[in-house]
């Protein structure tokens, strides 16, 4: 069976169980005993005793040998040999005792795979002034259709304002007509109303020399006698 195949079956059966911390390690540079260390951490003995029997049996299943197992009677660090990978599930203390990653450090970590930063490729710097003769050349091949459009916007507008100010002249002429109309009326009614009666002037007071001349005038035409009639003085 060929190694990546069986390094990704042993991922499987421990990611099965809920195994943590998961590395493999390619040491093939390194050692000529197998070519991929497989190292995880069991957070109790029954644990760490189940992964190691989910790796034997996942490898059984797809037709690969396991050459032997270790430390499975204490359940502390259980090692199953697949023969190209060495599987070690560990709990976390002894996991930081003996510290394997740092004993393989020279190895290639395959799993999980290591982020690698993308180098950003250098910006280019584009010329200026081609720039400013692209951006100027683009409003010229625009300026004939919007022209058109500007014209057609202006000539509706003035249009409307023509409209709106024969209304405005037509509602003013009613209204100046109207005041016409009852100016007529005031001056016809002030027209029919009844004349006024002319003043007469009064006489000026007699003056007294008047009044007492009019007085003995009277006195003596009230002293003479009445004439008698004529038949009687001829009798």
């Amino acid at each position: 069976m060929a190694t990546k195949k069986l390094s990704a079956i042993v991922i499987d059966a421990l990611e099965d169980i809920k195994a943590r911390d998961i590395k493999l390690i390619n040491v093939s540079k390194l050692t000529s005993v197998f070519d991929y260390i497989v190292v995880a951490s069991a957070d109790s003995t029954r644990q760490t005793k189940a992964l190691a029997h989910n790796v034997i049996d996942k490898v059984k299943e797809s037709g690969g040998w396991v050459y032997g197992i270790e430390g499975q009677d204490a359940g502390e660090w259980v090692l199953v040999d697949c023969g190209d990978i060495v599987v070690h599930v560990m709990q976390p203390a002894v996991r930081e005792h003996y510290k394997l990653e740092e004993f393989w450090s020279d190895g290639k970590v395959e799993y999980p795979k290591p982020v690698v930063e993308k180098k950003r490729a250098p910006v280019k710097e584009v010329a200026a002034a081609p720039a400013k003769k692209k951006a100027a050349a683009k409003p010229k091949a625009k300026t004939a259709a919007t022209t058109k459009r500007k014209t057609a916007t202006a000539k509706t507008p003035t249009a409307k304002t023509t409209t709106k100010k024969s209304t405005t002249a037509k509602a003013k002429s009613s209204v100046v007509t109207e005041a016409k109309k009852v100016v007529k009326k005031k001056t016809a009614t002030t027209t029919t109303k009844k004349p006024a009666t002319p003043k007469v002037a009064k006489k000026p007071p007699a003056t007294t020399s008047t009044r007492k001349k009019a007085t003995t005038a009277a006195k003596t035409a009230a002293k003479k006698p009445a004439p008698r009639a004529r038949k009687a003085k001829a009798d």
